[in-house]
């Protein structure tokens, strides 16, 4: 348990890059996208924080976040159900200064009200689309040693093509340049090739000196914390670098998407991904996945529920999907209560939740563009 002086809440941001996503945004926030089979992208970066007794989370959802409050509930799979602190959901207009938001600082310029009155000296920030199991513990003490005004987490990668092909009224990436452990400069959409130090848009700041620098920073009008906070006062604030070396899945695109996704067939990045802290997610009640007679499954993840009779190779499945005998399907990512009827032939494909694909039917993408089958429809 963290003590009093390191006590720290956490603030995320869910609706951080839907527009790079369409595909899988219209009907959902990033942080409602399915991920690995049984989860969805919020529950990374909630399980990380509450492993790490970060216990008063706030959500600063923006719009279509239906299917985000209908995941998490009251909070109980992540032991956030909590007299004092716990999870929070703000939706916009939830103070009369409030509004729809373009960026963290008018989004947490909506809940200063909220921040002044709690009680923890720190806070922790981050985004939805990133798919980690992340020490925040870990981070707290790191930016508490450092003496540091803001401490900014980033991994070395390249840049990914969702983000090269971002336009700017889409949203912002960042990379930093280190120097002696101390952010020196920030690089806006960067297009340099090789390995770069790549912004995973989690931070850690004192919770005064943060209502500080967004109130000011909102009377100015300025929208954007790295941009127009950050990057105005690399001389000013102390803003030391982290460098994460743990397992990342950054979500761009729908081509990110496949691929981050596929990637977890391979053991060694599932073990990765999900040593450490647990990751919790909404239970449903289901059968164990069965294998009827004559089914084929090779280099597969299978959530409960689902049922195969047919043949499935180096594929994804969530909960409740059905294959039908003599179907094949293989490289795909079947959501929730997908349906591939008996005979049919699917390869490289993505489908929606409750998606039918009628008998006999032949659907195929390829590993550059695996086809998308929006939520609900039959083909």
């Amino acid at each position: 348990m963290l003590s009093n002086n390191t006590s720290a809440l956490g603030i995320i941001f869910p609706n951080t890059y839907d527009s790079i996503i369409p595909e899988l945004t219209n009907v959902r926030l990033m942080a409602s996208i399915p991920f690995a089979s049984r989860y969805r992208m919020i529950d990374f970066m909630l399980s990380s924080m509450a492993s790490s007794d970060v216990n008063n989370i706030s959500l600063l959802v923006n719009k279509n976040y239906l299917s985000l409050m209908d995941h998490l509930g009251s909070g109980r799979e992540w032991d956030l159900v909590r007299k004092n602190g716990g999870l929070h959901l703000f939706p916009p207009n939830v103070e009369r200064t409030s509004t729809v938001y373009t960026g963290r600082v008018s989004a947490i310029a909506g809940i200063l009200d909220f921040l002044r009155g709690q009680k923890e000296k720190y806070v922790v920030m981050a985004d939805s689309n990133i798919a980690v199991n992340f020490d925040f513990k870990a981070l707290i003490q790191a930016h508490i040693e450092s003496g540091a005004d803001v401490t900014a987490v980033y991994n070395e990668q390249e840049i990914p093509e969702g983000y090269l092909r971002m336009r700017n009224e889409q949203g912002f990436y960042y990379c930093y340049g280190v120097d002696d452990g101390r952010v020196k400069r920030i690089h806006v959409n960067s297009k340099e090739p090789g390995i770069q130090n790549l912004s995973m848009n989690i931070f850690a700041v004192e919770r005064e000196l943060l209502i500080k620098l967004i109130n000011d920073a909102f009377v100015c009008g300025l929208r954007y914390w790295e941009r127009d906070v950050l990057l105005n006062q690399l001389d000013t604030l102390d803003i030391q670098a982290y460098k994460y070396d743990g397992y990342v899945a950054r979500i761009t695109g729908v081509k990110d998407y496949f691929d981050e996704n596929m990637k977890l067939l391979d053991d060694a990045n599932l073990d990765a991904l999900f040593s450490g802290n647990s990751i919790y997610t909404k239970i449903r009640d289901d059968n164990p996945t069965r294998y009827v007679a004559g089914a084929k499954a090779v280099n597969t993840m299978a959530a409960d529920g689902c049922v195969i009779e047919g043949e499935v190779e180096n594929s994804v499945l969530f909960r409740g999907v059905k294959v039908g005998k003599g179907a094949k399907v293989k490289n795909c990512i079947l959501m929730q209560d997908t349906v591939i009827e008996a005979g049919a032939n699917v390869e490289n494909l993505i489908t929606d939740k409750e998606v039918r694909v009628t008998e006999g039917k032949e659907v195929k993408g390829t590993d550059i563009y695996p086809v998308y089958i929006a939520k609900r429809h039959t083909v």
